[in-house]
């Protein structure tokens, strides 16, 4: 899915083919409504300046590459306004239908100090990962990660899919990738396959765009030159981000131990 004017790309679960995950990228310039009853959400600064979601504050950040970043999490029932603080404020929005699980009473702040940044991979599928919205976070079916692959690296490697419930290995998840290069002129290599062949698509990928990751495989490649970002937004009736791995592949693993992590990572601090 490519962007529209202002970064506006958006895809909900009828345009998917899906049943619970939704999502959108605003560049917000005057207030915006976000949640409501029987659904959960989550709002993400991408970039501009910070936002007040309901009596929230969020930092902002001048874009993905310029810091950690900081989200609001409003439980099911909870109604915000997003105010940009400053001239405007990007924000990606990701919301699904309530369970009946447990959440968090009321809207939770997740500043950058929240964000536990994780180091995986090594050698060139060396990778930073942002958990923004973990397993264990009490919210809902929400899962959010932030992923940053140096240029001319592997993410998404060895091959993973969730397209099976078979727990405890792996759990049917809905994702979205969403995607940005530091220089806006850059683009990625995505695969989506099946082990059986039934699907085999590649795509490049360019700054804005947006993936729906139904079931299958999904490796992706940034190109030498261009350091490249995805905000993964997931979704399922687990609380849990099990997956499989392609089992042609997956022996990679077991090389790491003996490999040096990439230098350049973590690619933001």
């Amino acid at each position: 899915m490519r962007p529209g004017p202002d970064e506006a790309v958006s895809v909900d679960p009828r345009r998917a083919g899906w049943r619970y995950l939704s999502f959108r990228v605003a560049r917000v310039t005057t207030p915006m409504q976000v949640g409501g009853e029987g659904i959960e959400t989550a709002v993400i600064i991408l970039g501009g300046g910070g936002a007040r979601v309901g009596d929230l504050e969020l930092p902002g950040r001048a874009s993905v590459w310029a810091g950690l970043p900081s989200a609001a999490y409003l439980p099911p029932g909870s109604l915000a306004t997003v105010t940009p603080i400053g001239r405007f404020v990007t924000v990606a929005v990701t919301k699904a239908p309530a369970s009946g699980r447990p959440t968090a009473e009321g809207p939770v702040r997740i500043g950058p100090e929240d964000v536990t940044v994780e180091i995986r991979g090594a050698g060139n599928a060396t990778r930073q990962i942002n958990h923004i919205i973990t397993p264990d976070f009490p919210a809902d079916r929400l899962e959010l990660v932030e992923v940053y692959t140096p240029a001319g690296n592997w993410s998404s490697w060895p091959p993973h899919k969730h397209d099976t419930d078979d727990m405890p290995n792996e759990a049917v998840l809905e994702e979205i990738y969403h995607y940005r290069f530091r220089r806006p002129e850059g683009w990625g290599l995505q695969r989506l396959y099946r082990r059986d062949g039934s699907r085999d698509v590649s795509w490049a990928v360019h700054d804005g765009e947006v993936l729906l990751v139904t079931d299958g495989y999904h490796p992706f490649a940034a190109t030498p030159g261009d350091d490249a970002y995805y905000l993964n937004a997931l979704a399922g009736d687990r609380r849990t981000m099990a997956c499989s791995y392609d089992p042609d592949l997956d022996w990679v693993r077991e090389r790491w131990a003996d490999m040096g992590k990439d230098p350049r990572v973590p690619v933001v601090r």
